[in-house]
């Protein structure tokens, strides 16, 4: 059976945006494999779950409707403090029209909120 071994994602300053998700998910710089290797990937620090991400300048600009985005959980202090958090290392609230507002979402559905990385590429953070 196939698993993830890395999430590829498309930017135009790796540097900047392994900056942003090192900060935001407290991961780590993976070495690079060989002499040259301008990808970045960076991966949980040992012993924690998590399939790596690589970044590599993609030519394109993020999609204002990517088909395809990260899912993060808001841990320990919640939604509103992470949303924040995100915000100051450099993320930009996005505007959605697809998702319900609050006031319709199903109840066991928990809020989310949709965030841009740095480099445009969209991501939700939910409590």
């Amino acid at each position: 059976m196939a698993v993830f071994a890395q999430i590829s994602l498309g930017v135009h300053d790796c540097d900047r945006a392994a900056a942003f998700w090192i900060a935001a998910l407290d991961w780590v710089r993976r070495p690079p494999r060989w002499p040259g290797d301008d990808w970045i990937v960076i991966e949980p620090p040992p012993g924690q779950p998590g399939a790596p991400i690589a970044m590599d300048d993609s030519g394109s600009p993020a999609p204002e409707f990517p088909r395809i985005h990260l899912d993060l959980r808001a841990g320990d202090d919640g939604l509103d403090a992470e949303v924040q958090r995100l915000i100051a290392l450099g993320a930009t609230r996005v505007d959605w029209p697809f998702y319900p507002a609050p006031g319709e979402r199903h109840p066991d559905e928990p809020p989310f909120v949709v965030l841009a990385d740095p480099e445009g590429n969209r991501f939700c953070v939910a409590a």
